[in-house]
């Protein structure tokens, strides 16, 4: 258990990291796309440096979640801070449906009444914010898909939708220069709009199942009960829970009934999920809490 817990600190302490790199990069591009939108009269590099500025904050708020999280459990945080993290992602999916709301009006706006945008000024921003998302994704997404924590996954979301805004920005950029059909900016928009209102439902779901204590995904709980069931001397199970305390902290609770004459202690350590279990189905469950019990005397033959 304690190996876990370490393991788990060290990968938090790693990704307090690649978001402080990350937020560095955000906010050394951020105040100069601010001026280039300005400059370009441009929605569709204004709604990038907003959504990069939410990027910042959302950063910021990842790097509080974690260091929150790898405090050690006491008092009556038995479990700790740890869905901090959590708490993160979900306001992390929140901020970016409301600013693709926010996006979509504005896109509209622009859509009736289109505005002067200079496009060369919007295609070498964006590429450049191309090149600095890039980055960003790349330090963020550098532990894998599978280690990331949710609090990590939320920050991620957020700047690959930047990486998206600023692709289908310099897209727009071009036509305008070629065309210039000065509806391209709002519509490049209205593109940015729907991946971040994608991204940040799923965010909510997410983190929506860690708080309503879902089995976490990938574990079928009754194909846990079924392999308890199955083991030598269990007549029963029982009250079976599966959670997630946090990212990558997946739990189990359950009673299991054993026959009369059974070592109940014995039951207990050869029934904790164990590595031939992680081998089968690919499932750590760090904290496995099994109480064994014999049946009441009235049932007993």
């Amino acid at each position: 258990m304690s190996h876990d817990h370490d393991h788990a600190h060290g990968a938090r302490e790693a990704d307090t990291k690649r978001l402080g790199i990350a937020l560095a990069l955000i906010l050394t591009f951020m105040a100069f796309e601010v001026a280039m939108a300005v400059v370009a009269s441009s929605l569709a590099l204004l709604s990038d440096a907003a959504h990069m500025l939410t990027d910042a904050a959302a950063l910021g708020l990842a790097i509080v979640a974690a260091r929150l999280a790898a405090r050690p459990a006491r008092g009556a945080m038995t479990y700790g801070l740890g869905r901090a993290e959590i708490l993160s992602a979900q306001l992390n999916g929140a901020t970016l449906i409301i600013l693709a709301a926010f996006i979509v009006f504005e896109a509209i706006v622009r859509l009736v009444n289109p505005p002067d945008v200079k496009g060369g000024i919007v295609l070498v921003v964006a590429i450049v914010g191309v090149v600095f998302n890039v980055f960003a994704s790349a330090v963020l997404a550098g532990g894998g898909k599978g280690k990331r924590s949710l609090n990590v996954e939320g920050a991620l979301q957020h700047v690959l939708n930047d990486l998206y805004a600023f692709i289908a920005t310099a897209l727009s950029g071009v036509i305008v220069l070629i065309s210039g059909f000065d509806r391209a900016d709002p519509i490049a928009s209205l593109v940015v709009a729907a991946l971040m209102l994608r991204s940040g439902i799923s965010l909510l779901v997410k983190s929506g199942r860690v708080f309503l204590e879902a089995a976490p995904e990938g574990i079928d709980p009754n194909a846990i009960g079924r392999d308890l069931a199955a083991q030598p001397g269990v007549v029963e199970v029982h009250d079976l829970h599966v959670w997630e305390v946090t990212s990558g902290f997946p739990a189990l609770s359950a009673h299991i009934v054993v026959k009369a004459d059974a070592d109940c202690h014995g039951v207990r350590r050869e029934r904790r999920p164990g590595e031939r279990q992680r081998r089968r189905r690919q499932q750590m469950l760090y904290d496995a809490s099994l109480d064994v019990e014999s049946p009441p005397p009235s049932t007993r033959t």
